[in-house]
């Protein structure tokens, strides 16, 4: 076995190591998604007569020649203005999910490091999820209730609301006290 091919691997490995960064998760909201609407690129070549080979009179070709130019990528897709406004429209549904936290907590206020995102956030008032029964139950425990009344032979996974009757195990009052656990002798 050749160890020296080993030894190789680990250290390139270990080099590697020393190098790499995690991966953190980012806000997919915040980015800007790699929105580019175009480039311009300038550049200058020097040309040598050694490396570029022209056939031509000597008269009118010079031993060093330098060219100019200017380079302009127009990207397809959507326009500029539709991509730079969906890109503000994101971060905007993010801010009005987040302000709700971040004016709650007034430490953030006095926290320099969080200025940008206060200000940003003053004056936003979350809205509050009128939605919900009062009952507390999800439409997804209403529709399974319906659901078993239609269909009282089938059984379903986590049933707690029809049927509690058959079960061996009862769920206990709410104002039931559980009793203390046993002392273990040694």
């Amino acid at each position: 076995m050749n160890y020296y091919f080993t030894g190789l691997i680990i250290l390139a490995l270990t080099i590697l190591a020393l190098f790499v960064e995690p991966a953190y998760p980012r806000n997919e909201y915040l980015n800007e998604y790699g929105v580019r609407c175009g480039e311009i690129d300038f550049r200058i070549e020097d040309r040598n007569r050694d490396t570029d080979y022209r056939t031509s009179n000597s008269s009118d070709y010079n031993d060093d020649e330098q060219n100019f130019s200017i380079t302009f990528r127009k990207y397809l897709g959507t326009d500029c203005k539709t991509t730079k406004e969906n890109v503000a429209i994101k971060q905007q549904l993010e801010l009005m999910k987040m302000c709700g936290r971040v004016n709650s907590n007034p430490s953030l206020a006095l926290n320099e490091n969080f200025a940008l995102l206060v200000s940003k956030c003053r004056g936003v008032t979350p809205a509050r999820d009128n939605t919900r029964p009062d009952d507390g139950k999800s439409l997804w425990d209403d529709m399974k209730d319906e659901y078993k009344k239609e269909n009282p032979e089938v059984n379903l996974m986590g049933d707690k609301f029809i049927n509690s009757e058959k079960s061996k195990l009862k769920m206990p009052p709410k104002d039931y006290i559980l009793p203390l656990p046993k002392p273990k002798d040694e």
